[in-house]
């Protein structure tokens, strides 16, 4: 299937879909491009925000100035954060009685994440042509809202899976 019709399939039944996922036979390399696509995504949610920031400060700084800076945000540090948020919550999870492994939790919070950019995407649109006010709040509560559904339900269905990948 699909990564796009995976992710619509996400929405409707998110458990369902990283079961099917992770018994496609999960890789690293798998996680990571899910990872790096979800960070190239959430660089471009920030892109309108940004060109309104340049613009309403009259260009101090200039927008190269701030999307370089959202570019080493998203695509080389958010990633890394990544990595270290899904160990803590595999090493959380095995706390409650997990029983999945390290991949599995990186492929749940990953694929969240993938998942979720549509809507993140959406709150930069609003972002960048709306403004701070209720709408930038409701769509930002409803896409942070959806990845955490999203990332839980993942988590919960790799951790009751046993062995190396969850």
């Amino acid at each position: 299937m699909s990564v796009a019709r995976d992710i619509l399939r996400t929405y409707r039944a998110p458990r369902e879909t990283l079961r099917r996922l992770l018994s496609d036979g999960p890789s690293e390399g798998r996680a990571l491009t899910w990872l790096m696509a979800a960070a190239v995504l959430l660089f471009a949610a920030q892109l309108p925000a940004l060109a309104r920031e340049a613009h309403l400060s009259g260009g101090d700084p200039p927008f190269a100035a701030l999307a370089s800076g959202a570019l080493l945000g998203a695509v080389v540090i958010a990633p890394l954060m990544f990595y270290g948020l899904a160990a803590l919550s595999h090493l959380v999870a095995r706390i409650f009685g997990g029983q999945g492994g390290w991949l599995g939790a990186r492929i749940a919070l990953f694929w969240a994440l993938l998942a979720a950019a549509p809507l993140m995407l959406l709150r930069g649109l609003v972002a960048g042509f709306i403004g701070a006010g209720p709408a930038l709040t409701v769509t930002g509560s409803l896409a942070g809202a959806v990845f955490l559904f999203f990332w839980l339900a993942g988590l919960f269905e790799a951790e009751r899976r046993s062995g190396p990948a969850g």
